[in-house]
């Protein structure tokens, strides 16, 4: 069941879910679903038999409660006070920086654990404005006017070499490390956050995914299924499903979030 939240003349709606997949015996993605304020994440993880699913878990929950700690009683003033827009891209970045510390230390001291990571994206809204986190191969897409844009750069390995080269579809397809990230929380005690921010419009829709749905369908169908229908739970349930149907091979998680009118 979705659940939504007031901001200014608009109402932020959000609704998710997260599936084990067809191949998989257990499931290595979270996601965070808002309760107190507009914030989505979700996150895929890696690392060996269930220290995926611990690192995914402890990155989705580092960024609630870091939100929780630091939330303040907006401006009421707003809309006409400008945004502190400075404010809440260093708060966006530095609630995955402390959730790769926590991952990374887990690791380092509890052997079981070591080399454990997982990729992450999140989104808050605040004054007008959408903030976006990315870290690793999941995605985050806008829909507008009908058209959907990928607004995240995958960090893969793929993804490099096709910015080294230009690589025709069959070379796409057969590349043999499709699934090899080169950014990802965890991994190190540092890591560098992508940090997007844009104003959203009503009618904007955001879905979040890990790469066993981006994996598994194209763009195309995925902005078929957003536009086709009007509830997000039904989209979010529906994306997974074709995800399965496609073959299931990765767990799934989507995440989708539309701007209504208040």
């Amino acid at each position: 069941m979705s659940i939504s939240f007031v901001e200014g003349s608009f109402r932020i709606r959000f609704s998710g879910a997260t599936d084990i997949g067809k191949v998989r015996d257990h499931n290595e993605d979270n996601l965070l679903i808002p309760e107190g304020l507009p914030l989505a994440a979700v996150a895929d993880g890696m690392g060996g038999h269930a220290c995926g699913e611990v690192a995914s878990r402890i990155a989705v929950q580092t960024l609630a409660e870091f939100y929780r700690e630091t939330e303040a009683i907006p401006a009421p003033t707003w809309p006409f006070r400008m945004p502190q827009t400075h404010v809440e891209r260093d708060r966006i970045s530095t609630a995955i920086q402390l959730a790769n510390t926590q991952i990374h230390e887990t690791g380092v001291h509890d052997p079981s654990k070591a080399g454990m990571g997982c990729t992450v994206d999140a989104v808050f809204f605040a004054q007008g404005r959408y903030y976006i986190g990315h870290v690793g191969d999941s995605r985050v897409y806008r829909v507008r006017g009908g058209q959907m844009v990928q607004l995240t750069e995958d960090h893969s390995l793929l993804n490099d070499y096709r910015r080294m080269k230009e690589m025709s579809g069959e070379e796409l397809d057969s590349f043999p490390h499709k699934n090899v990230v080169v950014r990802a929380l965890g991994l190190a005690a540092q890591v560098f956050v992508d940090v997007l921010v844009d104003e959203y419009q009503l009618g904007d829709i955001f879905l979040l995914c890990t790469d066993g749905l981006s994996g598994m369908i194209n763009d195309e169908l995925m902005l078929q299924t957003i536009l086709r229908f009007q509830s997000i739970d039904t989209i979010a349930s529906t994306l997974i499903a074709q995800a399965n149907d496609a073959g299931g091979v990765d767990n799934i998680t989507a995440v989708v979030v539309r701007v209504e009118s208040a």
